[in-house]
């Protein structure tokens, strides 16, 4: 699956250039959809399980200690993200994406055999290993392959991909643990998500290095001030955006059990959010290339904040199941316009020969949201209860979306000779 080079007049001890573009390189890039699959998949497996098992299993009773795992992961991850971005432009892209497969291979055993929840707490550090070398690698090699004019729809793809595994994921860690226990579906699919997206990463994945060094010669410079502020208002959306997505791993399935759902009932729930995120991300992506980047993502984070308020208050409507399954597709539409629409925004926003980096500090400050989101909400849920918590993280997110709307002045598009 060699990618297309363009005939090169330069001198023969200089090396062609590859051409981007989707056509041109679509073996690599669909190959790497596949891997964020099982990059998804592996991450996807605790949504609807951990949280109860540490109430039920390991009596973890008070939030803020329920939610330490979310903690540990976002903050590894997010660390990890910005080693990877320095990373992958110093040792490559595929080196540090088969790392992260390795990292990721205790993750089932350690969960399987956990005497205590400090071994859980272990296990989502090597998690979080995983997901920043592996969703980091594929981001930013898809970005490499299809250049500036198909990058949010490239981003849609990628995070459609990743995930429609989390909601396949935990559908079906919730379906099996509801037959043979939480354990033996985070081992079981656990291990065999990392070991398919290892075999594919060393058999067929190829570096894309070459391809931004290509980009990088054909770059129009960008007033420095204007990017620094598209960055950070991106990165704050960023954060906030995961700060949410931490509280719906983490307090939602407490809220949803609390009103006496039953496990497989919170596997719906945990199952919807992400699998209409998946899906409707594809078609944001794609519309960020035509109509810019700024309104998409102020308008998906406002929605988000409306689905937190409903599901912050469906207990106490006539059918709370039917309130949360509508709070949940309408979370995901607003989580599709902002997911691939902030990656690609970043991208546009960098010079090539910085994107790794830029990409990888946006994914710090992104993943960080899930440690900052399970801490804060953890405290505000044991002083004031779950529900008031949710509702405050429904009010950062308007807030957020707020800040979008007046920092990110101009708009983001691709600046690259036509």
């Amino acid at each position: 699956m060699p990618p297309v080079f363009v005939p090169s007049t330069s001198p023969r001890s200089t090396p062609p250039i590859p051409r981007q573009g989707l056509r041109q390189n679509w073996r690599q890039f669909w190959l790497l959809v596949a891997v964020n699959a099982f990059v998804g998949g592996m991450v996807g497996l605790e949504r609807a399980v951990l949280p109860l098992v540490a109430e039920r299993e390991f009596a973890v009773a008070a939030r803020t200690a329920a939610l330490s795992f979310i903690v540990g992961f976002g903050i590894v991850k997010a660390l990890t993200n910005l080693v990877a971005g320095r990373g992958f432009d110093r040792i490559g892209r595929k080196p540090l994406l088969v790392a992260g497969w390795l990292a990721g291979a205790p993750v089932p055993f350690l969960l399987y055999w956990a005497p205590s929840w400090n071994w859980v707490i272990a296990a989502n550090v090597l998690l979080g290993i995983n997901q920043g070398l592996c969703w980091s690698a594929t981001v930013v090699m898809k970005i490499d392959l299809v250049g500036p004019d198909r990058r949010g729809f490239a981003m849609g793809l990628n995070e459609s991909a990743g995930y429609g595994a989390v909601a396949v994921a935990a559908w079906l860690a919730a379906f099996v643990a509801s037959d043979y226990g939480p354990r033996v579906a985070l081992f079981g699919l656990g291990l065999t998500f990392d070991a398919a997206g290892l075999a594919l990463s060393l058999a067929f994945v190829r570096d894309t290095s070459a391809f931004a060094h290509g980009e990088a010669q054909a770059w129009i410079p960008d007033d420095r001030r204007s990017s620094d502020r598209r960055l950070f208002a991106a990165n704050q959306a960023g954060l906030v955006n995961n700060l949410n997505d931490g509280v719906a791993w983490g307090l939602f399935p407490l809220l949803f059990g609390a009103a006496g759902l039953g496990l497989r009932q919170i596997g719906v729930l945990a199952a919807v959010y992400p699998a209409v995120w998946s899906v409707a991300q594809i078609g944001a992506g794609a519309l960020s290339d035509r109509w810019g980047r700024k309104w998409l993502i102020a308008i998906g984070m406002w929605v988000q904040a409306i689905a937190i308020w409903l599901t912050a208050g469906g207990d106490r409507a006539a059918s709370p199941y039917a309130v949360w399954l509508a709070a949940s597709v309408l979370l995901g539409v607003g989580t599709a316009l902002v997911y691939p629409t902030l990656l690609a925004a970043v991208s546009d926003a960098v010079h090539p020969s910085r994107r790794a980096r830029a990409v990888g500090v946006y994914r710090l400050w992104r993943d960080l949201g899930y440690a900052v989101g399970a801490l804060a909400s953890g405290i505000a849920s044991d002083i004031f209860g779950v529900r008031t918590a949710i509702a405050l993280v429904g009010a950062v997110t308007f807030g957020s979306g707020a800040v979008v709307a007046g920092r990110m002045f101009g708009d983001l598009r691709p600046r690259l000779p036509r």
